[in-house]
């Protein structure tokens, strides 16, 4: 008989959280925005989806198109954030996230989101989940995924030392600012196995929560 392969367990005091890709799929509609600003400026639409996830849209942007102005990102970016927002078809939970979350009922946890308060608020909505009550979004901080300030704002705000808690990201971006941030870090998703997170699973039906009662900290257990 075939040995079952041992569970991964991590200890924390608590968790940051992205949102697409991570509790949500928005891939459908991240797909059709982008994919039409791609074509817009003359992109290759397939190239480009490489570049999406996990940053700000102006930070998308600006490595797209080096040569333009910020202020163009920017203005240019409000308006696709009104544009995303206000398309939620094919919005999803990505499977076990509400139970994940419902599991992290007074425990210390965050959303460290590259979304605005306003979209985060519609995806999670059309997705059927809560938003944390405490988050950092777009608006909190100065800098885009990869830069760590949105994970280092979130342990911050949870009264805790990034090392002492683990980051769910699902993108090269996210989970190079998690890393950099000194969180260790759950990598949710197929574009999160080939980027070296401390752990990785399919989606969130692989983790159980658990409260240490000994240390009053969090018991991660991950299913192989």
């Amino acid at each position: 008989m075939q040995a079952t392969a041992p569970e991964t367990v991590l200890t924390c005091r608590a968790l940051l959280l992205d949102m697409d890709g991570t509790l949500v799929n928005s891939d459908a509609v991240v797909e059709r925005v982008w994919r039409d600003w791609a074509a817009r400026h003359g992109l290759d639409p397939e190239a480009i989806m490489g570049v999406v996830h996990g940053r700000q849209g102006y930070a998308t942007m600006a490595a797209l198109l080096p040569d333009r102005p910020m202020a163009e990102n920017y203005a240019e970016n409000e308006r696709m954030l009104a544009q995303e927002t206000a398309d939620t078809e094919g919005v999803v939970q990505v499977p076990g996230a509400a139970a994940f979350l419902a599991a992290l009922g007074g425990l210390p946890h965050a959303l460290v989101t590259s979304a605005d308060t306003a979209l985060a608020a519609a995806r999670m909505g059309a997705a059927g989940l809560a938003l944390p009550a405490a988050r950092i979004t777009a608006e909190d901080v100065s800098a885009s995924k990869p830069d760590p300030e949105g994970f280092l704002k979130g342990a911050a705000e949870l009264g805790f030392s990034p090392a002492d808690c683990v980051a769910f990201e699902d993108s090269e971006a996210g989970i190079a600012a998690a890393l950099a941030a000194g969180a260790r870090v759950v990598g949710v998703g197929p574009r999160a196995a080939a980027l070296a997170p401390t752990a990785h699973v399919r989606d969130l039906t692989q983790v159980t929560v658990e409260r240490d009662t000994a240390t009053d900290g969090i018991v991660l257990r991950i299913a192989a």
